[in-house]
């Protein structure tokens, strides 16, 4: 999600699906629909995986919260694929979720993430969108590329895999946008056919398709294509059963001993990606497609700096993005030098990553250069930012085992004030504010990408803990947004990771507002890109105020409102170190970059402003604290290193989560204490 509050014009990608009519399959024949095959499917299921275990038994024939895991049975008996291999796909496609037949960030439907790109390209890529200066560094003049996305005529094949399930089913290309049950056929259809290239026969053992579940990935590399393939044959040894999206109880049997015929591989003939040189775990498929660093014009170079990280300067942050363009597309782009910099992207169909900037050199990405100097940007292709749009689970993963390996390595803490949204990035200085991106947005599920890091969020105390900490049910929390497709008008219902803020505790209350996204005092909006009133899962905030099925906190330098019944709860209680301002001050200054104080600047540097926010943070109010660290500036204007030198300052702050975004406050303005009530 990109753009702002303040300028929200139509994203890129948002077209509706409207394709009709049915489709002859092979041969000029139509397939049988998968509910015509669901009474007979049940009698093949020893055939076609393992028998759901005493714990986890399969729903019973006429439940209709079974209708789902029927469906994968009938499609599985249809093409003679293993249910656990149909099903563990699956779940690392989606998790089993169908998302009302709304499309992925990349064109994908559907429990199996079928992908029919041409309905959702973008117009522009992320970093080209708004007024943002992805650099952000007051010592140089803003950086606005102007670069488009590619056209995209040629789709590479895993970006129109519907259109190639159209084919081998015959079931119409809307219906397998919409309908679950046509949606798994055709997904079947694509693995049985996977199989038959490989020459490997149609086998009721799991272990035999090993090769189709790689290829199916769309991987165009044999490491992506294993590493996908690994990860769903990790799901089948471990078993999965959760309740989707459309209440649909699914279950995948465990079969913890299953040894897959990982040999199948060097028939596929994918090529070896080159991943000498790259920061990545071993989990992860990773290659290395450099960012140029590269002098140009007069004075001028790109596209980012060179650092010696982290012996010169910490690394203390994570960004995370959305590409909002293509893989193909983004990529050109990172490699062009009068453009911007990222450190990784992360492909969606398969989770496969290219790293682009070593972690010692400083990328251009955040649009803040205080958090830039001091983070590791990471973009996750993702071109559809309508209102149902949805990341892949095989994304999720893939993400997640680089976030934890960066974080281990660089010793980033694992919380919402370290690895951040570009949504949470603060502006640096006052004008600023408005510009600033709201990637990836609300539909980034947070809890299920904490739980993936192994750092779920839990209560850590009772109810006089003092903080809360977001934490809604991502299916079932669903408030209401505009401007998805059209202006003001309203989007569809979908999952989100954010709660809205009132000034009362009353729903027809005006929303909290934000004066450095509106000066002029203007209300803040539901719009999709306006952060101003909302706060997102996994952020924590001292608490103002209880009453009946609402929850106060303090944001933005107001006691904001939010719902959170117990039957129904949004967030829960926990404790922590917040800060006040010191006694016998009004109010405190917050800024949004924390840079040392002039008297710490060699001759050379020039002095960099440390301007506050518009914003203040009043006496009685208390903020989470997320770190505290000392003012720095890392000074880097010349394509020669001979000049670049890292300022660090006597003066501390303490960044905390001030509203949507996080922000800084200097440690000699206020007292930090425990937040218990």
């Amino acid at each position: 999600m990109r753009g702002s509050a303040t300028d929200p014009g139509p994203v890129p990608g948002r077209r509706s699906a409207s394709e009709r009519g049915r489709t002859p399959g092979a041969g000029g024949r139509t397939r049988r629909t998968a509910a015509a095959a669901v009474a007979s499917a049940a009698l093949l299921l020893p055939l076609l995986g393992a028998a759901p275990s005493a714990g986890a038994t399969a729903p019973a024939a006429g439940d209709d919260t079974g209708r789902l895991q029927r469906a994968f049975t009938s499609a599985a008996a249809e093409y003679h694929v293993p249910l656990s291999v149909l099903l563990g796909v699956s779940y690392l496609q989606s998790r089993w979720d169908g998302h009302g037949g709304a499309p992925s960030v990349t064109g994908g439907y559907g429990p199996m993430h079928l992908t029919d790109a041409h309905t959702a390209l973008a117009r522009a890529p992320h970093h080209s969108e708004g007024a943002e200066d992805a650099r952000g560094d007051s010592a140089r003049p803003a950086l606005h590329p102007t670069q488009t996305v590619p056209t995209n005529a040629q789709l590479p094949a895993r970006l129109k895999t519907l259109t190639a399930a159209a084919g081998l089913t015959g079931i119409p290309a809307e219906r397998l946008r919409t309908d679950e049950a046509a949606n798994i056929e055709g997904g079947a259809a694509l693995l049985a056919a996977a199989q038959r290239r490989l020459g490997e026969p149609l086998s009721a053992d799991p272990a035999d398709w090993y090769g189709a579940v790689a290829r199916f990935s769309g991987a165009d590399d044999s490491a992506t294509a294993a590493a996908y393939a690994n990860d769903v044959y990790g799901v089948i040894r471990s078993g999965e059963e959760r309740t989707t999206d459309a209440g649909q109880r699914v279950v995948l049997a465990a079969r913890p001993q299953l040894a897959p015929a990982t040999g199948q591989l060097a028939r596929t003939g994918l090529r070896r990606a080159p991943a000498t040189g790259t920061e990545c775990p071993q989990t992860v498929s990773c290659e290395w497609i450099p960012a140029p660093y590269q002098e140009f014009g007069t004075d001028d170079y790109g596209n980012h700096d060179l650092g010696q990280r982290p012996k010169s300067e910490r690394i203390r942050y994570i960004v995370i993005h959305d590409t909002e363009g293509t893989w193909d597309g983004v990529i050109n782009l990172v490699q062009d030098p009068t453009y911007v910099s990222w450190n990784y992207t992360l492909r969606s169909t398969d989770g496969h990553i290219a790293q682009h900037v070593k972690a010692k050199d400083v990328a251009w990405h955040a649009g803040n250069w205080y958090v830039n100097a001091t983070s590791i940007g990471l973009e996750h292709e993702g071109f559809l930012a309508a209102p149902d749009a949805w990341y892949t689970e095989a994304m999720y993963r893939s993400s997640a085992r680089l976030v934890k390996y960066l974080a281990a390595k660089y010793g980033i803490p694992l919380d919402r004030q370290h690895i951040l949204g570009h949504d949470t990035v603060p502006g640096p200085t006052t004008s600023t504010i408005p510009g600033m991106h709201t990637d990836p947005g609300p539909y980034w599920d947070w809890r299920h990408y904490f739980e993936l890091l192994g750092r779920p969020f839990g209560p850590t105390a009772g109810k006089n803990g003092g903080l809360v900490t977001i934490r809604p049910d991502y299916a079932a929390n669903r408030p209401d947004y505009t401007g998805c497709e059209t202006p003001g008008q309203p989007c569809a219902a979908h999952g989100s990771n954010e709660v809205r803020l009132y000034a009362q505790p009353d729903t027809s209350a005006p929303l909290i507002k934000d004066i450095g996204l509106r000066p002029d005092g203007g209300d803040s909006t539901t719009d999709v890109n306006d952060v101003a009133s909302r706060a997102e899962t996994g952020q924590q905030y001292a608490v103002a105020g209880r009453q009946g099925d609402w929850t106060a906190i303090w944001y933005l330098g107001q006691k904001a409102w939010f719902q959170n019944p117990a039957r129904q709860p949004t967030a829960v209680n926990a404790a922590g170190l917040v800060v006040t301002p010191k006694a016998g001050l009004d109010s405190v200054p917050v800024y949004g970059r924390a840079y040392p104080e002039k008297e710490a600047y060699p001759a050379g540097v020039p002095v960099q402003s440390v301007s506050p926010l518009p914003y203040k943070l009043l006496a009685g109010q208390k903020y989470v604290v997320g770190d505290v660290l000392p003012g720095e500036y890392y000074y880097s204007v010349t394509f020669t290193e001979d000049s670049h030198q890292v300022v660090i300052g006597k003066d501390l702050y303490y960044e905390i989560q001030f509203g949507h975004r996080v922000a800084f406050v200097r440690a000699a303005d206020v007292r930090m204490e425990p937040s218990g009530l």
